[in-house]
C-alpha cells in the first residue's frame, strides 16, 4: 500500500481513471438479484470483506510511507468471482480509509494495484484452468490458488516499485539488486495463505466456490474399459 504523499498527481488521476471504470463495470455485472435472494451469498460477502478488512489492517508500516501487508485477492475471487471481488476490495479500503489507515486520495492507485491487477490475474489463472478443463481438482487448486497467488504478489510488487520509480518521489535503495533474493519472501507466504484456503474451501465447502466445476471436478471419474468390459 502506497502513501499519497509518494505519489505525484498525474499517478494519483491515472489510478483513478483505471479504478473508477472498472469499478463502474463490476457493480454492473455484479448479481444483485441473485445475492438479494440468497442469504448464503449475503453471509459470504460480509464474511470476506470482513476478513479482508482485518487481513489489510495487519500490516508493517515503514516510515517511508510504504506498507505491507497480504493482499488476499486470489481467495476472494475464486470465492465470490470478479465482480463481487472487486466490490468487496472496495468495502475494505473504505473501512481502511474510515479508521485512517489509508489516504482517501491514493484509493485509486491502491485499488487498481491491490485488487484489480491479482483480480486481473485470478480471473485469467482461472479461465486457462476452465479451458483446459482438468479432472483433477489439485490443478485447480494449484493453478488458481497456489499459482495465481504468487503471480499477483509478484506482478503487484514490480508494479507499486515501477511507479515509485516512475514518479522519482520515493527514493529507491542502494540494494535494489539484492531485491530479488527478498521477493520469495513475499511471494511464498501470499502463495501459500491464498492456496492453502483454497484446499481447505474444495475439501469442505467446494459450493461456496464460484469458480469451481463441482460436477466435473467431484464426479465419479468414467472409465470406458468397464463399459466396453461384458457383464454376466
Amino acid at each position: 500500500m502506497i502513501g499519497a504523499e509518494l505519489l505525484s498527481g498525474t499517478s494519483l488521476l491515472v489510478g483513478w481513471l483505471i479504478y473508477l471504470p472498472v469499478l463502474a463495470w463490476a457493480l454492473l455485472r455484479s448479481p444483485w438479484v441473485e445475492l438479494f435472494s440468497d442469504t448464503r451469498r449475503q453471509h459470504l460477502l460480509f464474511g470476506t470483506v470482513f476478513a479482508l478488512f482485518l487481513l489489510w489492517l495487519m500490516r508493517r508500516d515503514f516510515d517511508t510511507g510504504v506498507s505491507y501487508h497480504f493482499i488476499g485477492m486470489t481467495v476472494v475471487t475464486l470465492l465470490l468471482d470478479w465482480p463481487l471481488a472487486i466490490v468487496g476490495g472496495l468495502v475494505a479500503q473504505i473501512g481502511l480509509a474510515l479508521l485512517g489507515r489509508q489516504d482517501w486520495v491514493a484509493l485509486g492507485v491502491n485499488g487498481s494495484l491491490l485488487i484489480l491487477l491479482p483480480v486481473l490475474v485470478t480471473e485469467c489463472c482461472a479461465l486457462l484452468v476452465e479451458r483446459a478443463q482438468p479432472r483433477n481438482p489439485f490443478v485447480y487448486i494449484f493453478c488458481s490458488g497456489f499459482f495465481a497467488a504468487a503471480l499477483a504478489a509478484l506482478l503487484c510488487l514490480l508494479a507499486t516499485l515501477g511507479l515509485l520509480w516512475v514518479d522519482g518521489v520515493f527514493a529507491m535503495p542502494e540494494w535494489l539488486e539484492d531485491f530479488v533474493g527478498y521477493l520469495w519472501l513475499i511471494i511464498f507466504p501470499e502463495a501459500f495463505i491464498n492456496g492453502m484456503l483454497v484446499s481447505a474451501l474444495v475439501v469442505f465447502c467446494p459450493e461456496w466456490l464460484e469458480t469451481f466445476n463441482r460436477t466435473r471436478y467431484l464426479s465419479a471419474p468414467w472409465n470406458d474399459d468397464d463399459q466396453r468390459r461384458p457383464r454376466g
